[in-house]
Order: structure tokens, then sequence, then C-alpha cells
């Protein structure tokens, strides 16, 4: 599939004599893809039940006739101020027990039916006006579910719809006081009616309690999302999308996913480099106006996944954000190289927010391709030249990986519920294992615990993966010739409790005797060179010992193709294992200079370069925020 590039309009902001003249030039600039529509409901429907959308018709139908395709928005993200009138016990509870008010957008409780059903009205009725025009050629969901924390609700209606799952999920408040072990502290109950939500309470609430309430909030977003996908099946065939965000793990995007055709999502480096990583300041600094090398990569290649291979960037940062702590500007070529490497992963569409800068409200500090005054911005230049690039680069053919990581949105909920340590975190664990791979020059696939290929990964990295029954413990195993656990694997079972035959790992013979998590200035030492930082497992069996820690105890545990990792690898050990791996396996590894990275397909190798400087590595030299595309003369299968 030939890439296109596209950005996000908002019409209702600017007067209706500007449309024609910015369709025009996006088409000029090279784009071929318009989203609106995502927060114009009061636009739409200023009243209840008086619906306006003559201005949207002349919108689509302007764009249309430019030659853009449109996506179009449903826009339940901003419920309008009479929504609350009409219900209002809709807002979102915090976790403190303030309501999430109007005044900004995402102000509902995804457990409120009467709100549900609005959002259905109106995407039904959006459906039934726009879903056989010719020139919307995609909706969009919502926006953003789970942004500035709505995921998780603690309202009225959200505990009446949690008693409700509960007891759909254990059938009697027998089973469910022996699953969550209430004996201990006498929490046991009497009824369904009489359990709470987990907060506000004098201690830390059970653990299971706040696991299986995680749950509950990531299965409201899925039937949110379906209810809205179920009626616009109907009334079109065209795709259906979400944009998700990064580092936002509070649902399952697996699930929400099952019911789209296209996952995106939205893709901000320098805001995300700000305000949601971990790395030292030399880190920051080096890459303040580039972004991190591996964030925006590591979610090209998530999402992949979850979009069974289709996916794109909804909004691609081009310039200043507003949000972030700290908001640079983009390094000259980084908006290019950004888009460039989301092509490189797979993207079908790289959209780029927004079109122009708004002069107004929350958002007017964020930069777009235009400035307020509808002067170019700098990265309307860049946009321009990606898309002639694009135009020469031919179809990009994607190919399966040799190396996957096992990706579980429940293992992020069970160690935020108890992490036993403050440095350690799932998505942190995770994203250590990948830049690592990375760092290898390896091409990386993610895969859903739910949906492991049969075979084909030489290697399948499944770090903190917190519950690991028989069914998954047997497709990891099938699915690969090497299966990498640990550390913190298969230590609970669904329910929170301690599995009692850890790790529980068919193939080898290994035990986690104890736990412990370590301060940032306390490292295990391995022989050999490297560390354990953050999280130890003391282990012991019978399989062979591959690494051992400096005081005798082994490090990494394996045979039968299954790895058992004790600890949380510094980049030292991580490089050790990765390598050995590639040994074990005949996986080949290319390391690379720091901040440049490598992606193959099947029909391209993409080198990208996210230092300030040239770097020269395998006879190429890669320009500052740069990137060489080395098209392949045998073209692989894809």
């Amino acid at each position: 599939m030939k890439p296109e590039l596209g950005v996000c309009y908002y019409p209702e902001h600017w007067p209706e004599d500007m449309w024609a003249e910015d369709a025009a030039r996006m088409v000029e600039t090279g784009l071929t893809w318009v989203r609106i529509g995502e927060f114009a409901w009061s636009r739409m429907e200023p009243t209840p039940g008086v619906l306006h959308f003559d201005w949207l018709d002349r919108a689509i139908e302007t764009l249309g006739a430019a030659g853009l395709k449109v996506v179009l928005g449903t826009p339940t993200a901003t419920p309008p101020r009479w929504m609350l009138e009409k219900h209002p016990d809709m807002l979102a509870v915090d976790e403190q027990g303030n309501p999430r008010k109007f005044g900004s957008r995402r102000h509902y409780c995804f457990s409120h039916q009467g709100y549900v059903q609005e959002s259905v009205r109106i995407a039904q009725i959006m459906g039934e006006r726009y879903g056989r025009n010719a020139h919307v050629a995609a909706w969009q969901i919502d926006n953003e579910y789970g942004c500035h924390d709505t995921t998780v609700s603690y309202s009225p209606v959200a505990l009446q719809a949690f008693q409700l799952w509960l007891r759909e999920q254990y059938g009697s408040i027998q089973a469910l006081n022996e699953a969550w072990g209430n004996i201990f502290w006498s929490m046991e109950y009497g009824d369904f009616d009489q359990i709470d939500l987990p907060n506000l309470t004098v201690t830390e609430p059970n653990p299971a309690h706040v696991l299986a309430f995680r749950r509950f909030s990531s299965d409201q977003v899925v039937a949110y999302n379906k209810a809205q996908v179920d009626v616009l099946r109907e009334l079109t065939d065209a795709p259906l999308l979400h944009n998700y965000m990064g580092r936002v793990l509070d649902f399952d995007h697996f699930k929400v996913g099952e019911d789209l055709d296209i996952a995106t999502w939205d893709s901000y480096p320098i805001g995300f480099l700000s305000d949601r990583l971990e790395a030292d300041e030399a880190h920051k600094t080096a890459f303040l106006q580039q972004g991190d090398p591996d964030m925006q990569a590591f979610h090209h290649d998530l999402y992949r996944a979850v979009g069974r291979g289709r996916w794109w960037v909804m909004e691609q940062q081009p310039g200043p954000v507003n949000w972030a702590p700290y908001n640079p500007a983009p390094l000259p070529g980084m908006v290019r190289l950004w888009s460039l490497e989301a092509v490189a992963h797979g993207a079908e569409v790289v959209s780029y927010f927004r079109w122009r800068q708004a002069p107004f409200a929350q958002e007017q500090m964020h930069a777009g391709l235009l400035t307020p005054n509808n002067s170019p911005a700098p990265a309307l230049t860049e946009a321009k030249q990606t898309a002639d690039l694009l135009s020469g680069l031919g179809d990009v053919v994607q190919k399966q990986a040799d190396v996957a990581i096992l990706f579980d949105y429940a293992s992020d909920w069970a160690w935020a519920t108890q992490p036993q340590g403050a440095g350690f975190d799932y998505f942190r664990l995770v994203f250590s294992a990948y830049r690592a791979l990375r760092r290898a020059g390896l091409s990386v696939d993610f895969v859903s615990p739910t949906d492991i290929p049969k075979a084909g990964y030489k290697i399948i990295l499944a770090p903190g993966l917190a519950t690991m029954g028989g069914d998954l413990q047997r497709d990891l195993t099938q699915g690969c010739d090497l299966a990498i656990v640990g550390p913190r694997s298969g230590a609970i079972t669904h329910d929170f409790q301690i599995q009692q035959a850890r790790p529980g790992l068919n193939g080898m013979d290994c035990d986690v005797e104890l736990v412990e998590s370590l301060p940032p200035s306390v490292h295990r030492n391995v022989e050999g060179g490297g560390a354990a930082q953050h999280w130890v497992d003391r282990i012991s069996g019978t399989s062979p010992c591959l690494i051992r820690f400096a005081d005798g105890n082994p490090a990494l545990l394996g045979e039968n193709g299954l790895w058992y990792l004790a600890g949380f690898p510094d980049e030292q050990l991580w490089d050790r294992v990765i390598d050995m791996a590639g040994r074990e396996t005949g996986v080949r590894l290319r390391p690379l200079p720091n901040g440049l990275r490598r992606r193959e397909t099947a029909t391209h190798e993409f080198l990208i370069n996210y230092n300030a400087q040239p770097v020269a590595w395998n006879g190429q030299v890669v320009d500052a925020c740069g990137v060489v595309v080395l098209k392949k003369e045998t073209p692989e299968e894809g």
C-alpha cells in the first residue's frame, strides 16, 4: 500500500470563505486525507434535538471537491453543555470523589447508560446523513480514550455497573470472597450490593478488588466503543478507527481494536520525552528537540498489532505543543523524520495536527502547519518534502520480524496496583526490552496474550507478565524458538493471589524463592558485566544457569527454548541477554550507534538518525535528523 499524508482540520473554527483556499493549499502540500468533526457537537446540535448539519455538509463537499478524503469523527469526546442539564449524573468522578466538571473535554463516565445512548444517537444521525457520502472515506469513533485520566471513574453509576459486572464474573458472593482472599482483615461481603469502589479507604484497598475494578473499567471502554461501532456498521462501508495515545494503558487496546478496522495513534515525540518518559538529564538534553529515538517506534509497532496490521498516525506533532512541562521546537528535519519513520513501520497515513494554529482557547499555543495569521509554519515545508519523497518511494510492504514482544495491558494494571517498589513499572520494563532490541538493529513486532502466532518468531520476550496460565505458556513456547520471561512473570493468579507453583513454567525447573525491590542507587551486579536494577527475583532450580549475579545466585536460567530472567536489567545486561538470544536462535544482530535506528521491511531498509549530528554506519552516512531509505533489489515476501 502506498503511504499517504493528511491533516486535522476544524472548519467550525474558521470563516467559511477560508475553507476552499485551505483545501486547495492542503492538496498543494501533498495531503490527501483530512479529519474533521470530532469536537463539534455543539455546532451540530446546539440544543437538544435541534440539528444544524448544513455547515458540515458544505465543509465535506468543499474538502471532497478539492480531492481530499474525509475522516469524519463522532463528537462524543465533547458533550455540549446542555447534555449536563439532561443527564446531570453523567460526569466522571475522580479517586478523591471530585466530579470531572464541564469546561474542557472528556467529561463523561463510560458507565453512564444515558450518555452511552446519546452517543449512539448522534453516531446514528451522522451515519444516516454521511454513511454513503462519497467524500467520507473513514470514521473516527470518539477521540483519545483515556486522555486526562478519564478511563477510571468513581461515580455512583460506575459503582452500580461494577456491582453488576462482579455478579456476572463471580456468580456468588462466596466465590468472590474466596478469590479475593477477603478473610484477610475481615473484608468479607454478604452480598454484591455491599461492595464499594476501591477508593477513599483508610489504607490501601485489597489489590484483588482494585485489579477487578481496573478490568471492569477497561471493559466499559470496550462496550462504549462497540455501541457506536455497531450502529455505524449498518450505515457505512468505510473503515472505522480510533486514535489511541502514547503510554496510556488504562484500558485494553487489543480488545477495543477487535471491533475496529484500523488502529491510529497520536504521536507527540517532544512532548512525550518531556512528560512521560523516565530518562536521565543527559538523554533528555541530547534529544530535547527530537524526542526519544524509540518512543515513537514502540507505539508504531504496538498499534500495528492492535490494528492487526492496519494502522495510521492520526495526529503527528508539527511543532511546539502546549501541554508538556517544556515545549521546544523540533530541529529542522524532524517532522520529515517522524513521518518517514512511521511509514517505515507500516503507517498507511500520517496526519499532522493541526492545519492552522488556533488563536483561542486551551490549545492556542499548539503549533500547526500554518500560523494563526495563515502564514506557513516550518512544518509545512517538511510535510511537502515528505509528500514528494513518498511519491517516489513506491509501496512499503511489511514483513514479520524475527523478534516479538508480548504486551499485556492487565499486567500494567496489576503492577500499578501493587508495585512493591517505586521504580518498578510495567511499561518501563517492557520499553527497556524494546530499546535493547532496537540498539541491536532489530525490527520488532508485538503480540497480545490472546493472539500469539503458532509459529514463525525466533524470539518472543514477555517481561513482567503478571499472570501465565497453561494456555498462555503453551502458546508462548509454541510461537517461537526461544521465549524469554521474567522478571516477575507468572507471579500472581487472575485474582491477584501469589502463584503457589511459581513461575509455573513448563519445560524448565525454576522456582522464585524471594523478591526484592531496589532504590535507584542500588544495583545487583552480574558476573561478566551489567546489573539488575529496581527489581530482583531470587531464583533456584536445576535448569542450567546461563548468567549469575556477583553473589552467585542465578540471574538467568533456561532450557528447552525457555529462559527466566531474574531481574530488571540495565542496558549492559539487556545487551548481553539479547546477544545470547541471537546466538541461540541464529538471529543476526546489527548493533547501532546511539540515536541511530534501523527498520527493515520486505521492500526497503530505513536508517533513522535522531542525533543532531551526522552518523556513519555500515557504509552509509545519515544526515543529522535524517533518514536514508534503501530499496531492496529483490523484495522479500511480505
